[in-house]
């Protein structure tokens, strides 16, 4: 019993050495761009396959030899490339290492049962590689290697004198099976070290788009008090000691420890080390400052801020304790830089008003609602075997919505076009609806000119929060009337009544984000006209009405 434990623990070591060897290899970038690849070329996979065999061939070498045999870790080097990386590194790794181990020892007890199943090894490592679960690889891999394992024993006794059989196995069995339980710590270090990489690369990317949501707001308008909520928003995403941003002479926002030194004029000029960032064009990281000004910095990253193709500043950030600014950091850092950098740009090109002008226009019709086209794309489906004339037509309509909606600037069009637009979007509604959706149109032969998307977003208000949540069917009306001066708009549905609180809502402004197709028409309407929506409680349903002037057109 002693005997077999030494030889486990023996076993255990020379799988040690594979595992350090593997280890260190996951830390260098090749190995680790070879494991995040789902396809690899042929030289990739013929250096993947060279290194398992040699750790293979390397594991009969360093075997312990026992009554003829020798206790080994080959079979689990086959599985674990075989299962890690597929057919071309685990069938040439068990060929290989199987001939060699044979070719050593033609002679030997042990030789051609080795042989043997370090082929099985190969072939069951592709199989498990192509058909397994990625997540209980560890485990197939472990039930692999006693399965091979055992295969060699079971050959042995077969092919060997029992008088010499029974002997060597009695004596390399427990190590050898017992010992295979590596395969799964070995599958399982690669593994978690890929995951681990890519889970830290997902709280990154998290963490940025936090940091740039909050901050977003902020860019609307680059002066100082915006800046330092911008500094702030950073300093308290990254648990930093204090945060600036820099122009090329000054600071311009500085938030966290030392703030008081900062905005004292005389020490408003920016540093040294900031000016070599400049200069440079460089990042500047200093993990083990000896003291940065007042507040006792020990670390600092300072990243040039560029607006056509020049540096314009810097953002710094700094931490009072050494090695602050780790590599995941400093990656974080570089991408908030960009951030700012596209941001200062944009909002220095266009002014505010302009900026809030577009806003106005462009918002309804810049956002395709995703469940729509996916619901229009399942009618068209149910349709194209037993209606394919249908289908085709819907597919001509979904095809002039989505047109009309990639195509439009904030240009004033036809009320006909937008009609048009109503039109598409009824039919592939209609579609999806079938006999409980019923629409009417009542057009006078009126051609005012308006801004794009002001009805169908009335005409989808009405079918999916009044027609849709009841059992029964309903009518949706759209009148389009001159009326002397003014051209009368109307979209009726027999559906559920409007709530007060959308009433007021209408009525104050303030409609909630639920609305924001209604607050959207509402808002845009009493920026060009003066007035906005009429919204009346039916007996069923919600009439939603607005006027047009007949002859003058809005200016935007």
């Amino acid at each position: 019993m002693i005997e077999n434990q030494a030889m486990l623990l023996a076993v255990f070591e020379r799988a040690a050495l594979m595992l350090m060897a593997l280890f260190f290899l996951t830390r260098t970038r090749p190995f680790q761009h070879l494991l995040r690849k789902q396809d690899h070329s042929p030289a990739e996979l013929a250096a993947v396959s060279l290194l398992f065999c040699l750790f293979a061939v390397f594991s009969t070498y360093t075997g312990i030899p026992v009554d003829g045999s020798l206790v080994n870790v080959r079979i689990i080097a086959i599985l674990s490339g075989g299962i890690l990386f597929g057919p071309w590194v685990g069938i040439p790794a068990g060929i290989v290492s199987g001939l060699h181990r044979y070719l050593i020892d033609i002679n030997g007890y042990t030789s051609l049962p080795c042989l043997i199943s370090s082929v099985c090894a190969g072939l069951l490592a592709t199989w498990i590689h192509c058909r397994a679960d990625r997540g209980r690889l560890w485990l197939y891999g472990i039930l692999a290697g006693m399965l091979c394992e055992g295969l060699t024993m079971g050959l042995i006794l077969l092919l060997t004198e029992p008088a010499v059989g029974v002997p060597i196995v009695s004596h390399i069995a427990f190590p050898m099976i017992v010992g295979t339980v590596c395969v799964g710590l070995i599958i399982k270090l690669v593994q978690d070290l890929n995951d681990e990489k890519e889970l830290l690369a997902a709280r990154q990317a998290k963490l940025a788009l936090t940091i740039a949501n909050r901050t977003l707001p902020y860019f609307q308008n680059l002066d100082r008090d915006a800046m330092v909520q911008v500094c702030t928003v950073i300093r308290d995403q990254l648990d930093a000691d204090a945060v600036a941003i820099t122009n090329t002479s000054d600071v311009l926002a500085y938030v966290g420890l030392g703030k008081d030194y900062y905005e004292m004029d005389e020490h408003s000029a920016i540093g040294a080390i900031t000016r070599q960032a400049i200069a440079g064009d460089q990042i500047i990281i200093e993990n083990n400052l000896q003291q940065y000004h007042l507040a006792d910095f020990h670390s600092v990253i300072i990243i040039p801020l560029r607006e056509k193709a020049g540096v314009s500043g810097t953002l710094k950030i700094f931490y009072r304790k050494s090695h602050g600014i780790s590599t995941p950091l400093r990656e974080v850092a570089v991408g908030l830089s960009q951030l700012i950098s596209t941001q200062m740009e944009v909002s220095r090109v266009k002014q505010l008003e302009e900026m809030a002008r577009k806003a106005e226009f462009s918002a309804l019709q810049s956002k395709i609602n995703p469940h729509f086209l996916f619901n229009a794309l399942n009618a068209i489906s149910s349709l194209i075997r037993i209606q394919p004339q249908q289908a085709r037509q819907l597919i001509a309509n979904l095809a002039d919505y989505l047109r009309y909606n990639l195509s439009l600037g904030d240009r004033l069009i036809d009320i006909q076009e937008e009609l048009q637009q109503v039109r598409d979007y009824v039919a592939i509604e209609q579609a999806r609806f079938g006999a409980k959706l019923t629409v009417d149109f009542d057009i006078d032969d009126v051609h005012v000119r308006i801004p794009s998307l002001l009805l169908q977003p009335l005409v989808e208000n009405a079918i999916l929060h009044g027609i849709q949540p009841r059992k029964e069917p309903g009518r949706v009306s759209i009148a389009v009337k001159r009326d002397g001066a003014k051209v009368h708009v109307c979209v009726r549905d027999t559906g559920y009544g409007v709530s007060q609180e959308v009433l007021d809502g209408v009525a104050a402004g303030t409609l909630s984000s639920r609305s924001i197709g209604l607050s959207n028409v509402n808002q845009r309407l009493k920026l060009l006209y003066g007035e906005g929506l009429r919204l009346t409680r039916l007996e069923p349903g919600t009439a939603v009405c607005f006027d047009l002037p007949a002859a003058e057109e809005p200016t935007c």
